[in-house]
């Protein structure tokens, strides 16, 4: 499991990706496609073609890391592929990491503050 530091922003590239890209082919991508910094310390996604394969980049402050995590059955859950990036939560990247369907979560409403007696 990816342990991501606390303010971290999780970012999903909607569109796929060359799975042979690695760290500077990634980074490029942000750059390019995601407008976005590599170095931000922010936490980059990307899913191959046949989405049983996914690719992290996150720069740790110290150097740039590039994780992967191969299905053996199913696919991961991605949006339409379309131009852009999504961002999610801390809680959604662990679902999606897992393979489960991270879309079907939402925030519980708040619960209304106790009134004195």
């Amino acid at each position: 499991m990816i342990q991501i530091a606390a303010g971290t922003k999780v970012y999903l590239a909607c569109r796929p990706v060359d799975m042979r890209r690695g760290f500077d082919g990634l980074s490029a991508e942000v750059v390019n496609t995601l407008n976005a910094d590599p170095y931000s310390g922010h936490l980059f996604l990307f899913r191959g073609k046949r989405g049983g394969y996914l690719k992290a980049l996150y720069w740790d402050g110290t150097g740039m890391c590039l994780f992967a995590k191969r299905l053996e059955h199913g696919k991961f859950v991605w949006p339409s592929i379309v131009d852009g990036v999504l961002q999610m939560s801390a809680a959604q990247l662990a679902l999606l990491v897992e393979g489960m369907d991270w879309r079907r979560t939402r925030m519980p409403d708040p619960l209304p503050k106790p009134a004195m007696a």
